[in-house]
C-alpha cells in the first residue's frame, strides 16, 4: 500500500474518521533511523489495523534569533520513503499557515503554552524561548492528529519530559511513550544536525557519548564521581565547548544520592549544537 501524504488541516480532520486505534510520531524532517525506530515501535504499539502518523512541520517558533531555521534541512521525499519503509500509514506535512493561521508563526497575541520552571533549565538556559515554541507545536499537532499515543525520542529527554508534563497537566488523554535513542556505529546520537559536522569535528564529536559512557561507569561512586567522570574525557577534546554536563534525577530534578537518574550534556562542535543523554543508577 502506497503511503498517504496530507498537507493540510482540513484533510487531516476528514483521515480521523478511521476508527483504528491511532500513533503519532512528531518529526521536523531530516529524518534518520532514530525516526525509523520510532515509527516501527509506533506500528507494535498499534498493530497491523492501526493507524501510524508521522507529522514533518519544521517549527518556526522554536528556533531562536541566530539559530539555524532557514538552513535546516528540508528532504521531504526522502522522508517519505523512509516513513512508508518503516510502517508508517500517512505523513502529515502542513504549511505554516495551517498550524499557526499566519505565515511565521505566532502572532503578537496567540495563546502559548507555558513550559514552567523545567523549561528554564539545560536547554531552555541556552535557549529561552524553545521550549515554549516546542511545547505549543506539540499541543497543536496533538489537536490535529487526535493520537491515542504518541512517540518521542529520549534523545531530546528534557523535551520528552516537558511533554509529558504538559499531557499530564493539561489532562490530554493521550499516552506519551519514550523510545530509546539510536546511535550511528561511533556511538553518536542520530541526529538530523550530525550532518553539519566535518570529518574532524565529527571525531571531536565521539567524545560526547564516551563521556556519557564514563559517567555511567562511574554512577556507583554518587552523581559528583559521574559528573568528573565525564568530564574529564570532554576536557580533553579539542574544539569542543562543553554547555553543561549535569546528573539528575529522572523527572530533571536534584540527583538522588542513589537510584535511577539521568546523565545529559550539550556541547558545540565547530558550529553544530549536540546534545545527548543516558539514563544511570547512582550509589552501590
Amino acid at each position: 500500500m502506497t503511503i498517504d501524504i496530507v498537507t493540510t488541516a482540513e484533510r487531516m480532520c476528514d483521515e480521523l474518521r478511521a476508527p483504528a486505534a491511532r500513533a503519532v510520531v512528531m518529526t521536523m524532517g531530516a529524518l534518520h533511523e532514530g525516526h525509523g525506530e520510532l515509527v516501527r515501535s509506533a506500528r507494535e504499539i498499534v498493530g497491523a489495523d492501526g493507524n501510524v502518523v508521522v507529522t514533518i512541520f519544521v517549527n518556526p517558533t522554536q528556533f531562536g534569533v541566530g539559530e539555524d531555521l532557514d538552513s535546516y534541512p528540508r528532504s521531504l521525499d526522502a522522508d517519505v520513503q523512509l516513513c512508508e519503509a518503516a510502517g508508517a500509514d500517512l505523513v502529515f506535512a502542513p504549511g505554516v499557515e495551517d498550524v499557526y493561521g499566519n505565515a511565521t508563526g505566532f502572532a503578537s497575541d496567540s495563546v502559548t503554552v507555558d513550559p514552567g520552571p523545567l523549561g528554564a533549565i539545560l536547554e531552555g538556559a541556552s535557549r529561552p524561548t524553545h521550549f515554549r515554541g516546542v511545547l505549543t507545536v506539540v499541543a497543536k499537532l496533538l489537536g490535529l492528529t487526535s493520537p491515542d499515543v504518541a512517540l518521542f525520542g529520549e534523545k531530546d529527554y528534557q523535551q520528552l519530559v516537558l511533554i509529558r508534563r504538559m499531557v499530564r497537566d493539561l489532562s490530554m488523554p493521550i499516552e506519551i511513550v519514550g523510545v530509546p535513542t539510536v546511535r550511528e556505529a561511533d556511538g553518536l546520537a542520530c541526529s538530523s544536525r550530525n550532518r553539519y559536522l566535518s570529518s574532524e569535528e565529527r571525531a571531536t564529536a565521539e567524545a560526547i557519548p564516551r563521556a556519557l559512557a564514563a559517567a555511567v561507569d562511574a554512577a556507583a561512586k554518587g552523581p559528583d564521581a559521574a559528573i568528573a567522570a565525564g568530564r574529564a574525557v570532554l576536557d580533553v577534546a579539542d574544539g569542543l565547548d562543553l554547555d553543561y554536563l549535569v546528573v539528575t534525577d529522572p523527572e530533571l530534578g536534584a540527583a538522588p544520592a542513589s537510584g535511577d537518574a539521568r546523565v545529559l550534556v550539550a556541547a558545540r562542535v565547530g558550529q553544530t549544537r549536540l546534545i545527548d543523554n543516558r539514563p544511570l543508577v547512582l550509589g552501590a
